[in-house]
Order: structure tokens, then sequence, then C-alpha cells
């Protein structure tokens, strides 16, 4: 399997659409559980990395934390 990278602030493209119609997802926290948040009605969730590396068409935007 192959390692999606990706960061805090990223926007995700899903390979299925959430119920509202939005297949768009915000990256809020990663870790071994990442919880996202859905572009089009703003629910948010908590998911395990594994399963939504699964779920990931593609990363449409990455946003670079500058320290």
């Amino acid at each position: 399997m192959q390692l999606i990278r990706f960061s805090s602030g990223a926007v995700l493209e899903m390979k299925k659409t959430h119920p509202c119609g939005s297949r768009l997802f915000s990256v809020l926290r990663g870790g071994s559980d990442v919880r996202i948040k859905c572009n089009g009605c703003g629910k948010d969730m908590t998911l395990p990395r594994e399963k939504l590396e699964k779920m990931i068409k593609k990363v449409v935007s990455q946003e670079t934390a500058e320290t």
C-alpha cells in the first residue's frame, strides 16, 4: 500500500461523495487518527489513517506551515 502524504490544512478529494454532495474535505488534525471536516456541510469526523487513505482519490491542495 502506498503512503499518501498530507498534513493539517490539506484539502482532500474522496472517491465517494458525502451525503451532502461534496467530495472535498479539509484535514484539521493528523496522526494515527485523522480529523477531517466536510467542505460542503461542515460536519467533522475522526477516522483511522489507514481507513482514510483508502477513501482518498487525490490531495487537491497541500498547505505548508512555515516555522
